[in-house]
């Protein structure tokens, strides 16, 4: 009869050995034999008369070698499910060679492998504190995101000349020297600028500049901080090449006329709303900034949970039994080396998977069919820039796109994923002890950044 011994080799980390003796696996491939024999198909001999002798001297081999191997792994599966034991990834072989395997001397056969325990571990989300950021909405703030709808609502003129910081200028940048000679084989890239991403000093060499006229310049010098960095990735450059002078030829000069503040950009920027007033108008602009800072304020509070949960969780792992499966349970084999420098984020990846899943099992967050349908919707929802609310969403061609996203694996997949995540982190949101914090959207920005880098 065949048996599975257990024993611990090191942390989290067990031996199984499974042990045949010839009864357990000799009338498996018997029969395997016979069935074989029934398919073979042998030149000279019709299919299914082959002579058994001949199948077994061409084939007995690889028959009985595939039935020893799937005997043990029968085995060695039905102890696991038996034992309920939690394990990482597959058991993995221990030395096992089933070239020693001979179908003429059917014996007592033992094969070992490794497996890798999950370890047992505690969370207590009410003692994990956060600070809940609320962000200033500033009139300023307000004024400049009004500013920006007037100009992305206005209308676009050509003057004759740049008059100001507000021109947008259609340019090809063509490598030069310092003289503005062009260089040889050098860059030449189109572009669409304003004259505000220039530095303050070199804007005012492009006052008066007509179409077909040009300016000569030094990247690092005659840009912002910001567009400098947009501006040299954009020609194919790195931060080390900011010296390098570019002959600045205008093909056109643009001036945007700003939208008038009336009911006709109102209707335009807030179709659903019936707005009528200036007030009003710049309410719905303030609570759609703060429903935006509200929002950051949300990740960055998920954030800090996500950090707290992996950082102070204590845990241990079979370090040795899952390097060994870095090298072997991918598509590709790794070396030692790789693994080695691969472990340290792969059991980060791990410890915040043995976290999420053992609270998202706690607290019973379940992904249902209409929660996946509705994100399809609201992923239409968002595509339509927030228009299908004045269609309805009972539209028959919003419910084709919802099932024929439900026949999308990997959108499935993706979107059981992101919703199960936003459920947990929701429900964690009202677990935590969260202290408020008032901060400006300067300091608030500080933060991400710091936090990114």
């Amino acid at each position: 009869m065949a048996t599975v011994t257990r024993e611990n080799i090191g942390l989290l980390t067990d031996k199984l050995t499974v042990t045949l003796n010839k009864e357990d696996y000799f009338p498996g491939f018997e029969q395997s034999l016979k069935k074989y024999a029934k398919t073979a198909n042998i030149p000279g001999f019709r299919k299914g008369m082959v002579p058994a002798g001949l199948v077994k001297k061409m084939y007995g081999q690889s028959v009985f070698t595939d039935e020893v191997l799937r005997t043990i792994e029968k085995e060695l599966n039905t102890y696991l499910t038996k034992e309920e034991l939690d394990i990482f990834a597959q058991p993995l072989p221990l030395d096992n060679d089933a070239r020693s395997l001979d179908i003429n001397n059917p014996a007592d056969v033992s094969f070992a492998f490794e497996i890798g325990l999950k370890p047992s571990f505690d969370i207590d989300t009410k003692k994990i504190k956060v600070t809940r950021y609320v962000i200033d909405v500033t009139d300023e703030m307000v004024n400049q995101e009004i500013e920006r709808l007037q100009v992305r609502n206005g209308k676009m003129t050509e003057p004759e000349e740049v008059t100001g910081d507000d021109n947008v200028l259609n340019v090809t940048f063509i490598e030069s020297d310092k003289e503005g000679n062009e260089v040889e084989g050098g860059i030449k890239k189109d572009n669409s600028l304003l004259v505000k991403y220039f530095e303050e000093k070199f804007r005012k060499k492009l006052i008066g500049k007509k179409n077909n006229d040009t300016v000569v310049l030094q990247l690092e010098k005659a840009f912002e901080d910001k567009e400098k960095e947009a501006i040299i990735a954009d020609l194919g450059l790195t931060a080390e090449d900011g010296k390098r002078y570019f002959k600045l030829l205008i093909t056109k000069v643009g001036l945007v006329e700003k939208a008038a503040l009336n009911a006709e950009l109102f209707a335009s920027v807030y179709p659903n709303a019936e707005i009528t007033t200036e007030d009003a108008f710049r309410a719905e602009v303030k609570k759609e900034i703060e429903n935006y800072y509200a929002q950051q304020s949300r990740n960055q509070i998920h954030d800090q949970i996500y950090h707290h949960l992996v950082d102070h969780t204590s845990m241990e792992f079979p370090e040795n039994f899952l390097k060994r499966w870095l090298q072997t349970g991918g598509e590709k084999p790794k070396t030692a080396e790789e693994a080695e420098n691969e472990y340290p984020s792969f059991v980060n990846q791990l410890k915040w998977t043995l976290v999420s899943s053992k609270l998202a099992t706690d607290n019973k967050i379940e992904v249902l069919p209409d929660d996946i349908r509705d994100f399809a919707k609201q992923q239409l929802f968002s595509y339509m820039g927030g228009q299908l609310g004045a269609l309805g969403d009972n539209q028959q061609w919003v419910e084709d796109y919802a099932n024929r996203m439900m026949q999308d694996r990997k959108f499935v997949e993706d979107s059981y994923h992101r919703i199960s995540t936003e459920k947990l982190f929701g429900l964690l949101e009202t677990q935590v002890t969260a202290k408020e914090e008032s901060i400006s959207a300067e300091a608030f920005a500080e933060k991400l950044h710091h936090h990114h880098h």
